[in-house]
């Protein structure tokens, strides 16, 4: 952003942060209130606005508290979906709906994780009480709320917040102007921060050294490219190739990422046609890609987050054996702090137990 546009965008995030501000004083003060679910909630979110990693975190920490044995249900808010309210989105047997009516995210973490019950709804307080009453019979023993930094009508017992170590932090600015949704001194209501992205390694220890002075416990993290995968069977994957010529795609906060992934699995990234954050995906929009794909002889590959967004669409299949669409797999792996993160999961919930 230009120094011009930042400074005539600033009043406007003078005004967002008081806004801001003054909702979490009357938190604090308990003029507004949280309220408590009866199962342990535990919290995954940022405090900017874009990719952060947050999803795949949110993916490794469901398998490992189902690892755990517990039996972990997934709260979002759905950010993008075209629904209102309340939506079941799977019922831990079935996937009833796809990202349109639930949400880019929570569309990709109910496939990746059937088992689980998902659920999105605005007020997170709502959707608790619906998985709840929902579930009577055989309810979760634990909810994990997606992206919930900012919503605190929900009690939780764990409040994990990640940070970016590929954007700005030292230097943030508040929105519109920057990506904070609130200021940076607020990080200290989270128990915990992990530094996604952290392959930096010099930048993540200055941002960790940072919050371990706020009061927080770290883990760091970085995310690692795997097989590209093709829509038509995406049980069986195929290696990336070293050279091989893709036309990269996607509609995600943080497109930079998702080249540098495909970079480093030995891809050539020779076009790149990238659309905004959780915008639609139509046919009409994605022909001209394939086809200029198709001209070039390139392979057109988008991230795992855009497969998901696509699966339920009515031209899914027919363009998948058309044109050779593929996506690319994405791990996790802790730098260090893992075993703080695990004991922290484990320890809300006993505490939660015995309280």
């Amino acid at each position: 952003m230009n120094k011009s546009l930042s400074l005539l965008l600033r009043p406007a995030g003078l005004l967002y942060r008081a806004v801001v501000q003054l909702r979490n004083l009357l938190f604090e003060k308990k003029i507004l209130r949280s309220r408590r679910a009866p199962v342990p909630v535990l919290s995954i979110g940022n405090i900017t606005a874009g990719g952060t990693g947050k999803t795949p975190l949110a993916d490794w920490i469901i398998r490992f508290l189902i690892l755990c044995g517990e039996r972990p249900a997934l709260l979002s808010r759905g950010y993008g979906r075209s629904t209102k309210g309340v939506v079941l989105v799977s019922d831990g047997e079935t996937l009833l709906c796809g990202s349109r009516e639930s949400g880019d995210e929570s569309a990709m973490l109910a496939a990746r994780n059937p088992g689980i019950v998902t659920v999105v709804a605005e007020k997170r307080t709502e959707g608790a009480a619906f998985i709840m009453h929902r579930f009577t019979g055989y309810p979760p023993s634990v909810i994990v709320l997606d992206d919930a930094f900012q919503h605190r009508q929900l009690h939780r017992d764990l409040d994990i917040v990640v940070v970016n170590a590929a954007e700005a932090y030292f230097n943030a600015a508040m929105l519109p102007e920057g990506r904070l949704r609130e200021p940076l001194a607020n990080i200290r209501r989270a128990d915990i921060a992990v530094i996604s992205n952290a392959n930096d390694r010099k930048t993540a220890l200055a941002i960790a050294a940072d919050l371990e002075r706020r009061g927080l416990r770290i883990a760091q993290m970085k995310t690692f490219p795997g097989s590209l995968v093709p829509f038509i069977d995406a049980e069986k994957p195929e290696a990336a190739q070293p050279g091989c010529s893709v036309l990269a795609f996607a509609g995600i906060g943080s497109p930079a990422g998702f080249v540098g992934s495909l970079e480093a699995c030995g891809c050539t990234v020779e076009a790149r046609r990238f659309f905004k954050d959780h915008e639609p995906y139509t046919k009409e929009k994605l022909l001209p890609i394939l086809e200029e794909a198709r001209k070039k002889g390139i392979l057109p590959v988008t991230t795992e987050k855009d497969y998901y967004r696509m699966l339920c669409e009515p031209w899914f299949t027919d363009l998948s054996a058309e044109y050779p669409l593929h996506f690319l797999e994405i791990s996790v792996e802790f730098i260090e702090g893992r075993e703080v993160l695990e004991k922290m999961l484990i320890a809300a919930i006993r505490n939660f137990r015995k309280a």
